[in-house]
């Protein structure tokens, strides 16, 4: 079993929307190997696939890259996931199965409180965050390095509680289809909207933002 680092934490038929295209990914995914599998929700709202089958290794090798995995044991200077749960004066504080607290000093992202960082990193709540563990955890070289890589861009607006189909559709409807580049997955119901050279992120914010009931947040280069 592969409990999947993403959350499903929507109700009523977003849920239901939300299911349906974790099935279609994971049937994307694992559609060239001989597996059988099932999809079932935890109660803290992360995804389990079961998988059975001469490819089974493969399987959950193929779901732990893609989608990162939450594990019952956390071992010290190693890498895992978790996504953001919440954000006070001390830091960051993520769900990896438990609550992993990230003072503020070993986000490693600049300066400023932990929400003024958040703000400016455009992590939205519930994305998905690689961390490292340890006595004080920090967030991961490789979720650094992914973070500055959005400040050096052409800006991006981050979305959560919809999935990839739906920004996507909400994109074309507010009539902006051709200000973005793609729309990037980062977890289940996080996406970020990657924008082409000269669109404003804020101005993009506010033109999707009255058809979306979600958090959305720029990246402003």
């Amino acid at each position: 079993m592969v409990v999947l680092a993403t959350k499903l934490y929507v109700s009523g038929d977003a849920r239901e929307r939300a299911l349906d295209s974790l099935e279609s990914m994971l049937a994307n995914d694992l559609a060239d190997l001989d597996v059988e599998y099932t999809v079932g929700i935890r109660d803290d709202d992360f995804p389990s696939v079961t998988v059975d089958g001469p490819d089974a290794t493969v399987a959950r090798n193929l779901l732990r890259q893609e989608w990162g995995e939450i594990t019952p044991h956390l071992e010290d200077g190693e890498v895992y996931w978790g996504t953001l749960e919440s954000w006070d004066g001390d830091g960051f504080v993520l769900d990896a199965g438990r609550e992993v607290r990230i003072p503020t000093a070993e986000l490693g992202l600049g300066q400023g409180s932990a929400d003024q960082i958040r703000t400016r990193f455009a992590l939205v709540q519930h994305m998905p965050l690689r961390f490292v563990a340890g006595e004080t955890p920090r967030l991961a070289d490789e979720e650094r390095d992914r973070l500055y890589e959005w400040t050096r861009g052409t800006g991006r607006l981050n979305v959560n509680s919809a999935t990839r189909s739906e920004v996507r559709a909400t994109v074309n409807r507010a009539g902006h289809a051709q200000d973005i580049v793609t729309v990037e997955r980062l977890g289940l119901l996080e996406q970020s909207v990657v924008c082409k050279e000269g669109t404003d992120p804020p101005g993009l914010l506010a033109s999707v933002g009255e058809y979306l009931p979600a958090e959305l947040l720029c990246v402003v280069p």
